[in-house]
């Protein structure tokens, strides 16, 4: 059994459940409850696998019919899960997946996991939860728990949600219970798992939230109650409105830097030995994941409702998001210096996945990158060993495959380093090319190459 923490003082644990709850909690407890996921990225399918290995059937949704088909074979389609999770959860017969919406009412928990992304005009795209509320309405019964896991800003499980859900008669608390619950992965991660990471739950009243409690205690390490569903989605808004705001400011102490000969990574690596008062954040050449560069702009979004500016967290959004731009730059002056032109340019990008050692691309800031190559009058090509094809992306369409480190590599004129992955041959490239721009302090950890380092 999780452990279980409430951060508030309530009476509410003494409440007797309505009828539908307590025939829920019952199916909970003795593990009979089916759990349905919406949404089987990297996010929903290891979750969905979590409730499998804690001994509830589980039933996976998503719209696309090859993951289900993949699913059902026993294969995977991410790298950090093994094939093998699958497999044994269906032979245990515990484990199936669909794309038939209507079999939603066979579950009695929905936990939903799908995209929160931003329009172009960087306000928050809430038509994956919208349609997806819409779809259980469709189908939904007494006794079901729905569960919201997709990041968004605080009020949505209240206000989007559960209109929704009671558009079909039904009243929540009453008939259906709804709760939010905000996803931590960190595809990657080796410390941390699904099943290792404390997970906040916040119900829209006591039922739900005791129910919802529940069921992530069945499979889960440790669970952290909160007094509300807006607490809840507040919790995961602050995590990553915190990285943002840090990576923001040594992102802007790096460009500060620059032009006094200063370099921030030795800066870090000093004022990280003062044992108090200083936790190590790193720049980059922009932020990339489904999170950090997204969740800070869907609070800033919600405060003008009620007249508020968050000022700090929209200059955080403004210094990453030009990170690409400030790369670009480096290497174009960079290249001048060498007395060549950036318009013709062969230039390598290594790594083009959002982080290390991981394949997933959301949004990346080597897309913007070679992207601002491309307008430029470069020639962009990438090497990056977890993404042999550019994945077709919301704003990015790009026909590249990766190239192999080989002879090759005296053709371009740079190498600009996006992504440090372990398994990427620096000392290589910084022998074949004339000029590299590290945005990851990669060279700083190398014996010193032939080539001209320029951080950026």
């Amino acid at each position: 059994m999780a452990e279980a923490l409430s951060v508030y003082n309530s009476s509410l644990m003494a409440e007797t459940l309505v009828e539908p709850a307590r025939r829920l909690a019952e199916a909970i407890d003795g593990k009979t409850a089916r759990v349905g996921v919406i949404g089987l990225g990297y996010v929903g399918l290891p979750l969905l696998l979590e409730f499998a290995r804690g001994g509830y059937p589980v039933l996976g949704f998503d719209v696309d019919r090859e993951k289900v088909t993949r699913l059902k074979r026993g294969e995977s389609y991410i790298a950090h899960i093994p094939a093998a999770r699958i497999r044994g959860a269906l032979d245990e017969g515990r484990f199936d997946a669909t794309s038939d919406f209507t079999r939603l009412a066979e579950a009695d928990a929905i936990l939903i996991c799908v995209p929160t992304p931003l329009t172009p005009q960087r306000e928050p795209d809430l038509s994956y939860i919208e349609n997806t509320a819409d779809a259980i309405a469709g189908s939904l019964r007494p006794g079901q728990l729905v569960v919201l896991e997709s990041t968004t800003y605080p009020g949505t499980t209240e206000e989007v949600v559960q209109p929704r859900l009671e558009a079909a008669g039904l009243k929540v608390e009453e008939d259906f219970f709804l709760a939010f619950s905000p996803e931590r992965e960190d595809p990657g991660n080796s410390q941390y798992s699904t099943r290792t990471i404390p997970k906040i739950v916040g119900g829209v009243g006591p039922q739900s939230a005791r129910l919802a409690e529940a069921l992530y205690q069945g499979t889960l390490d440790r669970v952290v109650r909160v007094s509300s569903a807006r607490v809840a989605e507040a919790v995961k808004i602050l995590e990553n409105t915190y990285r943002a705001v840090n990576i923001a400011l040594v992102n802007e102490l790096k460009v500060t830097f620059e032009p006094m000969d200063i370099d921030i990574w030795e800066v870090i690596e000093a004022a990280k030995t003062k044992p108090f008062g200083f936790a190590p954040f790193y720049p980059g050449p922009g932020l990339g994941g489904h999170c950090i560069p997204i969740d800070p702009f869907y609070l800033t979004w919600k405060a003008r409702e009620y007249g508020l500016s968050t000022r700090f967290i929209e200059l955080a959004g403004e210094i990453n998001t030009g990170m690409p731009h400030h790369v670009v730059r480096r290497l174009a002056s960079a290249l001048n210096e060498d007395g060549k032109c950036l318009r013709g340019a062969r230039v390598l990008v290594l790594g083009v996945a959002y982080k290390r050692n991981i394949e997933d691309m959301r949004e990346s800031p080597a897309a913007e990158i070679i992207e601002l190559l491309q307008q430029a009058g470069a020639r962009a090509d990438y090497h990056d060993p977890h993404v042999p094809h550019l994945p077709k992306m919301r704003r990015h369409q790009f026909e590249l495959n990766s190239v192999p480190l080989d002879s090759g590599l005296s053709a371009y004129d740079a190498a600009v380093v996006v992504t440090d992955h372990a398994a990427v041959d620096y000392a290589a490239v910084g022998q074949a090319v004339p000029l590299v721009i590290d945005t990851r302090n990669v060279y700083g950890r190398l014996p010193r190459p032939r080539a001209r380092v320029v951080k950026a």
